[in-house]
């Protein structure tokens, strides 16, 4: 290396450092808003599964709590289904972080009400 090029290498560093550090930071966000996604679509195929269970609204409520903490959850029938509409809102963490915008994902599910058998009730061969 010649003399007069010391410190060159220095310098592009800190000139790409900050660069790479957003990207790092960015990279994480865009991970933690695809963890949601799946936490969401998770709690709402848990509701719809309770539900078309026969299950009260209130505990497939709580199965998509459980999966999604303070999602809000939807719940409707159609045609003999079911239908769940889970929503939750992502909020980048303070720090480094806290600059960026929020997000919010959604998810639906929809499963096929089943027909829940009386107790005693025969069963035709």
């Amino acid at each position: 290396m010649r003399r007069d090029e010391r410190g060159a290498v220095t310098a592009e560093t800190a000139m790409v450092l900050p660069l790479l550090v957003a990207v790092a930071v960015s990279m994480v966000w865009l991970v933690t808003v695809g963890l949601a996604q799946m936490r969401a679509t998770d709690a709402a195929r848990e509701a719809a599964r309770a539900i078309a269970r026969g299950e009260s609204p209130a505990r497939a409520e709580a199965l998509a709590d459980q999966a999604a903490p303070g999602a809000r959850v939807r719940i409707s029938h159609r045609d003999g289904t079911v239908v769940v509409h889970v929503d939750q809102s992502v909020v980048p963490p303070e720090g480094v972080l806290g600059h960026l915008p929020g997000a919010t994902v959604r998810a639906d599910a929809t499963a096929l009400l089943e027909e829940v058998e009386e107790p005693g009730a025969e069963v035709a061969p």
